[in-house]
């Protein structure tokens, strides 16, 4: 998911996603942004605006 990203390795929890009780990682707004697209995959905490419109620059 994150292979593009050189800093994949190094991701921090609290600071770059959470983790829900089932497991799943919960990327964190700031990250989102840093990223500086929109996956299309409708994340909880999506910055862009439409939401989950694949390849999207636009911040809320």
């Amino acid at each position: 998911m994150f292979d593009n990203i050189e800093y994949k390795n190094e991701l921090k929890e609290g600071v770059d996603y959470h983790l829900t009780k089932e497991g799943y990682r919960i990327m964190t707004e700031s990250f989102l942004k840093n990223r500086g697209y929109c996956c299309g995959n409708g994340c909880k905490n999506c910055p862009y605006f439409p939401k989950a419109n694949k390849g999207n620059t636009n911040l809320r």
